[in-house]
């Protein structure tokens, strides 16, 4: 086949997306395919040039540009405007004008995710930082647009070492490889900032994101994990809720089919963790005793990254250099921290101690209650009946002598009183519904959640103490079965048997499989193995493979060999296997190696090999170093090659250097590209370059160009620069587009600036348009103004507006407003206007509001209403309603209804109800009649009843 007509991004797909969906405005569709046209011939390209730039199929080419065929879906859209360096943003507006939903819409809502520039980063769970007392809303030059939430604007990131390796993970994924990282911190030390900026560059190439979260975050995982496509980051965050618990080891278990997937590369699993956590999934368990997190601890094996709790110096500096530059919550930070603790006091976290500390009897009581039942394993959602009634036994019977008629209502007022912004020690909640859930169902009680960085606090605080009686008859009455079932389990392990029995059978009672098997475990542990078996079974019943498993170890530890290897088969066959390994440790560790073998192979051929590397690994600890090598092989033909490259480091983690080598290169031979990696460094190091290079190009063929990037990085490193910038140039040609920067980036940390200029330079000639960006700040910073507005517009006639947006930014920071004026321009006039958006900003927060409302008027007429939505929102929260009710009229004017609907919240909130009508109903007329029935929603919730629009 020509490969040129090969099947491109989204083309299989393509007629079935769009056939059935009825063009709801000709006009808009024939808009979009005018514009790509324009685009195709202002670069030149004929169809089939244009193919092959946006990596698509020539046929899907053809069809997205004639009028006689149906539209082209959004993959298409966006793969044609980042090849044509046209305004994606804008081609798919149109692409869902034309459709009203758009058949963007209508393939991606069945998708897991959605696309990365319609989250929040609040959404993701980033901490909404301090607000800067009298200075209002915060503005930093270097900052990226869409780093700002709803809520608030982020301050600016400064990036640190942690980050570098992020980087590299985030752009083999860009790059077409699979890839993972979980950051493990203490609370607030910005992991999952760290996250989200590491995924930005992913947004602008149109990834999605995931996050599963509903109806609990591990449901959703174990449902919908197997629909994840191509080109998706699935959203970890507070990974312990996915890898722990009773669902930890499937999920596991389907990550890593996820992650080595080929078929559904590249994929991005991005997870956080705090370190009491990680320390629990690694720890190995005593000999002989079953493994709660195999296969957990096998999926984070080399995919840990460690933030520091603090900044060192060099972040420090790069902080206060974008504290001169006008962040000032960064500003405001370094002057109250003086022990590099700026994330912590930047997400409230000093004052949030604060108020614990010095808290009267009933707020501290509260907060206790919280801290208390997040640490045993209740729910992140806590329930307001729950924490009135656990409270009583935390007071003593002085503070509760004492207490006025009223204190419960005042502890609550107190306690959620915000520090900063929105941080409060509890915060209320609206519980998401179960999307399962009838239409019918009742409205969700009440609910508060506690400050992450207090939970932690209070770990460490309270980690010795067992709740009083009224905490554990409050669960009982009023949690729900999920975190009765953990709360069970943690009564038991306090010997508070009475409570662990009352709390499982609750559960158990509401219908909770989970917790059938729980109450049959306590049973077991009590001596009534009779009473265990039959609950098992009942969980059986109930559709517990967990339940299974128990029953399969426990008619092991009895004795009955077969029903145990009937009951894990059973469990196998509804697709958990974690049984059949399970018991093949368990004969492992009773000396039975035969039979482990054996029920470790029958592991493997269900689908999971991780039985077979764990057995590899213990054998090789014992010194059994054949077996070992014997069973990672098998672990190896049953397509696993993970078990000869752990071995490996085991080796040389005990000087065997030669046994690793010999293991590494067996894994090689095998297809395992890390090995090839690890190799090709080694040869390097070795002084053997053309055997190191050799290596490098076999991983890279195999996926794995980051080999080549490691190897250039080496000899730039010892001085070899013609040969470092000979392999990032071949690193580029086998998919890392970012390799040559990185070089660039050593150059200019070695204060060798004219070097670094030169790599960008041929990065920019590479057609990354990221160097033509970086060549414009250098050539600014150093004080080569012509040099470098003459880059910026040469790079704009060539259709790359990112050199100019970036000028724009520095020359409005350094005070030429019109020269930053004409820049911004320029690069709206290629199909980028986010530069005239930001400049509107900072003109608004320098001031000069006529100024701001001009260039975010100017915006808009380009089809960009977010400056004019920016500057709603901040003269809304300086109290200006007026001016903001024009700025969202003008937005609504340009095509935005969302922004008029939510002023209509603004306003209802605000208690001006004639105002929020009028603005709701401007919203209707113009197209969202969601507008409506979401300010009576707001209504209903605030007053109770049902609320009807006057």
């Amino acid at each position: 086949m020509n490969t040129d007509e090969q099947p491109g991004v989204g083309e299989g797909d393509e007629a079935r997306r769009v056939e059935t969906d009825e063009v709801r405005d000709p006009s808009a569709l024939a808009e979009l395919r005018s514009r790509l046209e324009a685009g195709r011939i202002a670069r030149g390209l004929n169809q089939t040039e244009l193919a092959r730039a946006a990596g698509l199929g020539r046929t899907t080419v053809s069809r997205a540009l004639s009028s006689s065929a149906p539209g082209p879906s959004s993959d298409t859209v966006g793969a044609l405007g980042r090849a044509l360096r046209l305004d994606v943003t804008m081609l798919l507006g149109l692409l869902e004008a034309a459709y009203g939903r758009g058949p963007a819409a209508a393939a991606d809502a069945a998708l897991p995710g959605k696309p990365i520039r319609l989250w929040d980063p609040h959404d993701l769970e980033v901490h909404f930082a301090v607000e800067v007392p009298g200075a209002g809303t915060t503005y930093n030059p270097s900052q990226k647009r869409g780093r700002t939430g709803r809520s608030g604007r982020l301050p600016a990131y400064v990036r640190r070492p942690h980050d570098e390796h992020l980087v590299a993970i985030v752009e083999a994924a860009e790059g077409g490889h699979s890839g993972m990282a979980v950051l493990v911190g203490s609370s607030s030390t910005g992991k999952t900032r760290a996250c989200w900026e590491a995924i930005q560059p992913l947004a602008a190439t149109g990834w999605r994101l995931w996050h599963p979260f509903d109806p609990t975050r591990a449901d959703a995982a174990l449902a919908d994990l197997h629909r994840v496509e191509p080109r998706t980051v699935v959203w970890l965050n507070d990974s312990q809720q996915y890898l722990g618990g009773d669902h930890g080891e499937r999920i596991a278990a389907a990550l890593h089919g996820l992650l080595t997937d080929v078929g559904r590369s590249p994929v991005l699993v991005l997870g956080t963790l705090w370190p009491e956590y990680q320390n629990t999934y690694l720890a190995l368990p005593p000999s002989g005793c079953p493994d709660p997190h195999a296969q957990v601890r096998a999926l984070l094996a080399g995919r840990l990254i460690t933030l520091p709790d603090s900044f060192d110096n060099t972040a420090i500096n790069k902080a206060m250099a974008l504290a001169s530059a006008g962040d000032r919550q960064l500003a405001h930070a370094l002057s109250h921290v003086d022990n590099g603790r700026l994330t912590q006091f930047l997400a409230g976290a000093p004052e949030l101690l604060r108020r614990y500390d010095t808290a009267s009897p009933p707020v501290r009581a509260l907060l206790e209650v919280a801290i208390d039942a997040r640490r045993l394993g209740a729910g992140l959602h806590l329930p307001v009946s729950f924490l009135e009634q656990a409270v009583e036994d935390y007071l003593s019977d002085d503070e509760y002598d004492d207490l006025a008629d009223n204190w419960l209502d005042q502890a609550f007022a107190d306690v959620t009183h915000p520090v900063h912004g929105r941080l409060a020690p509890l915060r209320r909640v609206r519980p998401r519904p179960a999307r399962r859930s009838s239409a019918a169902r009742a409205p969700s009680a009440p609910a508060y959640r506690l400050a992450d960085y207090l939970e932690q606090h209070g770990r460490r605080l309270r980690a010795r103490l067992c709740p009083p009686e009224s905490f554990w008859q409050a669960a009982h009455d009023h949690l729900p079965p999920e975190s009765l079932s953990n709360l069970a389990e943690a009564a038991r392990i306090r010997h508070r048997s009475h409570w662990a029995e009352r709390l499982a059978q609750r559960a158990a009672d509401a219908g909770s499989a989970t917790a059938l098997a729980r109450l049959a475990q306590l049973r077991k542990a009590n001596g009534s193995w009779q009473e265990a078996d039959q609950l098992f079974r009942q969980a059986v019943e109930a559709g517990s493979t967990d339940a299974l498993i128990r029953l399969a170890v426990m008619r092991e530890e009895a004795g009955h060999r077969g029903e145990a290897e009937d009951f894990a088969q059973q469990a196998a066959d509804a697709g958990d296997i974690r049984g059949l390994g399970q018991l093949a440790e368990l004969r492992e560790a009773w000396g039975n190696r035969e039979d482990a073998e054996r029920l470790a192979v029958r592991a493997a051929l269900a689908g999971d090999t991780g039985p077979l590397v764990r057995l590899a690994e213990k054998r090789e600890l014992a010194g059994s170093t054949k077996g070992a090598e014997r069973l990672g092989q098998l672990a190896a033909n049953a397509g696993d090659t993970t078990a000869l490259v752990r071995l490996a480091a085991i080796r040389e983690t005990y000087g065997s250097r030669n046994g690793a080598q010999r293991l590494y290169q067996r894994a090689a031979r095998v297809g395992n590209a890390s090995a090839l990696v690890r190799l090709a460094v080694e040869q390097e190091a070795a002084g053997n370059r053309h055997g190191a290079e050799q290596l490098a190009w076999r991983a890279a063929d195999m996926g794995q160009s980051f080999a080549l990037v490691r190897l250039a990085e080496m000899r730039e490193a010892a001085g070899a620069r013609q040969e470092a910038e000979k392999l990032a140039q071949q690193a580029i040609d086998a998919g890392h587009r970012f390799a040559l920067l990185r070089i660039a980036a050593m150059r200019e940390a070695a204060g060798d600036h004219k070097g670094a200029e030169h790599l960008c330079r041929q990065a920019a000639e590479a057609g990354n348009p990221t160097a033509v960006a970086r060549l414009v700040e250098m050539r600014e910073s150093a004080g080569d103004r012509e040099g470098a507005t003459l880059l910026a517009r040469e790079a704009a006639k060539e259709g790359n507006p990112s050199a100019a947006s970036r000028l724009a930014d520095l020359r409005e920071a350094a005070g030429d407003r019109q020269e930053a004026e004409h820049l911004a321009a320029l690069a709206a006039d290629i199909g980028d206007s986010s530069a005239l958006a930001r400049l509107a900003e900072m003109r608004e927060l320098a001031g000069d509001a006529p100024g701001a409302e001009r260039l975010a008027q100017d915006a808009a007429e380009r089809g960009n209403t977010s400056a004019l939505l920016r500057l709603a929102d901040m003269r809304e929260a300086a109290g200006d309603h007026k001016s903001a009710g024009q700025l969202v009229r003008l937005a609504a004017h340009a095509g935005d209804t969302e922004a008029t609907a939510r002023v209509a919240l603004m306003r209802e909130r605000a208690g001006d109800s004639k105002q929020a009508d009028l603005f709701a109903r401007l919203a209707a007329d113009a197209g969202n009649p969601s507008a409506l029935a979401r300010l009576r929603e707001l209504r209903s919730a605030d007053r109770g009843t049902t609320a009807s629009l006057e």
